[in-house]
């Protein structure tokens, strides 16, 4: 058995189609065809169910895929650890974070440790906790700014922004003019809330919770900007992370006194997985920028 049989098999697992399979691979569509048939011939099983417009893995070729998946990855990572050994100021971080943080935390933060090592570059995703959550879980990513609301096996994580929650609504509210507010206040008031899949939408349920009612949902939003129009434009009152370069003339910006409304946000990582020379020198700089 031979890795570039793997490769074969893992790709054609992938694309179910042998043309295409072959065209992504730059081989002959026989050349494909004859390495499948030698790894089948070689596990004494078929691995794939031919069909009239493509194949599909049977029962065999699903077990076979996971010990393949797995072997590969341990492959490439024991591949980049050696790269690593050779040259730790070197590397490439796989980092990815919420929405608020794409303002200006992340670029501030990767402009401050590019100082100290310049030789290190970022791929970077903007996503929401779950789906940061997912790609942690998968070895996509090395690192996730997320706020995950439970526990998480094989995790890890630290605290690395604690931040206050303001209550944001239209300039013609009862409210407006207030500078402080208790969150019972707008409790029979329609909220405009992030959606579930957001962490911050359970922080924020939690807080409502906590105030005594369950909040009344007229549009759930993604983004702060989308959550800041739909309040301006009357849809609501909402809680939000104050966020840079957000348009005043048509919302009020208050503190909330009773309950105190925080969202904690956390660096998290893979404990079982293998964290590279760059990756660790990151962690760790966060580390110290936080405390």
């Amino acid at each position: 058995m031979e890795w570039q049989q793997l490769e074969y098999f893992q790709t054609l697992a992938k694309i179910k189609n042998f043309t295409k399979a072959a065209e992504e691979l730059a081989l002959t569509q026989s050349a494909l065809s004859r390495s499948i048939a030698k790894l089948e011939d070689e596990l004494g099983v078929p691995l794939f169910e031919r069909k009239t417009r493509g194949v599909t893995l049977n029962q065999y070729g699903e077990v076979f895929l996971q010990y393949v998946n797995r072997a590969m990855e341990e492959i490439t990572l024991a591949k980049q650890e050696l790269k690593d050994l050779i040259d730790p100021l070197n590397g490439v971080i796989s980092l990815a974070f919420i929405h608020t943080l794409g303002s200006s935390y992340v670029p501030e933060l990767i402009s401050a440790f590019r100082v100290q090592y310049p030789g290190i570059q970022f791929q970077l995703v903007q996503d929401s906790t779950k789906k940061i959550m997912a790609q942690l879980e998968s070895g996509e990513i090395d690192l996730g700014f997320c706020s995950p609301n439970k526990p998480y096996e094989n995790m890890e994580s630290v605290p690395i922004v604690d931040e206050e929650l303001f209550m944001i609504v239209p300039k013609d509210h009862r409210l407006a003019n207030e500078e402080q507010v208790e969150l019972q206040e707008v409790a029979r008031e329609p909220f405009v809330a992030y959606k579930r899949e957001s962490g911050l939408r359970d922080v924020i349920d939690h807080l409502c919770q906590e105030a005594g009612f369950e909040p009344h949902v007229a549009f759930e939003g993604v983004g702060d900007a989308t959550i800041a129009g739909f309040v301006a434009a009357g849809f609501g009152v909402a809680l939000i992370p104050f966020i840079p370069g957000l348009d005043m003339n048509k919302i009020s910006l208050l503190h909330v006194s009773e309950p105190q409304c925080r969202r904690r946000i956390d660096m998290t990582w893979r404990s079982d997985r293998y964290m590279s020379p760059a990756v660790s020198h990151f962690k760790k700089f966060i580390e110290n920028r936080f405390e």
